[in-house]
């Protein structure tokens, strides 16, 4: 199919480590692009996009091309505790529902709906790998990721395509995981957490944003798919080419050690994110012809590294 010329995306979360490039990258092809802010006038944003208030959701959606939602409280920027779990699902179930409800009052929706969900979604299946028709896990993160999707899913009823991109760990120079994973190894710290087989599945940030854009863009993308690289690897693996990368050795700390002062530090969020993990392949945007800039951890880590 054609890829749809882009006149006007609205996004939600376009402040963040992965919409502040996204809404660049919608600018480059010529789109308007409206960015859903709780605070407009204090919102920086690059030359050309429009900072918009929540309140009349309905005005800033009607005729829209299109709208990405990517917000959400990040998942690992705090401990988790009761209230703070609470928040995480409330930051993208509410959220969501509340575009999908302005949409349909709208009297020109807005054409599709790319919405973020995430890898979480997944169970962890040791060292086989799993793609967008895997089951679903138990736990938090999965069923954060299903009520989510569930909500956005809802926009199909009234005509709206729906396409779902469920993030990996996402790599960038600045933010995200990769400073954070990085800067033990610097210190000559590096080491697996836990076993260490435990699936990671990465992607390159700029590949995110052009996976985003190609789901915005064409009509084929419909459903789930995984925003991940080709690749993924164990957590000691991935670990190892950071060392390579750095030049710098790995210590063998049992798994036992690291796993524990891992839940001591971090509590629930540590096992969830951590310590387990599955192998997620991008079947289907392979199947759609994407093309990885960088489909090896070993080229995302010389880029960014």
């Amino acid at each position: 199919m054609a890829a749809a010329e882009l006149k006007r995306v609205v996004v939600a979360g376009g402040t963040g480590l992965v919409g502040r490039p996204l809404v660049r990258a919608l600018l480059d092809l010529g789109a308007e692009v409206t960015v859903l802010t709780r605070n407009p006038g204090r919102t920086e944003l690059p030359a050309g996009a429009t900072a918009r208030a929540w309140d009349d959701l309905a005005a800033a959606l009607d005729g829209a091309d299109a709208v990405i939602n990517l917000a959400g409280e990040g998942i690992a920027d705090k401990r988790w505790s009761t209230a703070r779990k609470a928040t995480l699902l409330a930051s993208r179930v509410e959220t969501t529902r509340r575009l999908v409800e302005a949409m349909r009052a709208c009297p020109q929706p807005p054409a599709a709906l790319v919405n973020a969900s995430a890898i979480g979604f997944y169970v962890p299946a040791g060292e086989e790998p799993v793609d967008e028709l895997s089951d679903s896990g138990l736990g938090f993160l999965a069923e954060v990721c299903r009520a989510w999707e569930v909500e956005a899913m809802a926009a199909a009823a009234f005509g709206v395509r729906v396409a779902l991109v469920r993030i990996g760990v996402v790599l960038a120079r600045e933010g995200g995981a990769l400073p954070k994973m990085a800067l033990p190894v610097r210190w000559f710290q590096g080491c697996k957490l836990g076993t260490g087989t435990q699936g990671l599945s990465w992607i390159h940030l700029d590949d995110l944003v052009a996976m985003f854009v190609e789901a915005t863009q064409n009509p084929a993308w419909r459903g789930a798919f995984n925003g991940t690289a080709p690749k993924p690897l164990s957590n000691e693996a991935f670990t190892r080419a950071i060392a390579q990368r750095l030049h710098r050795p790995m210590l063998p700390v049992p798994g036992f050690v690291t796993a524990a002062a891992t839940k001591l530090v971090l509590g629930e969020l540590a096992e969830a994110l951590l310590l387990q993990g599955a192998f997620v392949k991008p079947t289907r945007v392979l199947a759609q012809g994407f093309q990885f800039r960088f489909p090896t951890a070993e080229q995302a880590l010389a880029d960014l590294l």
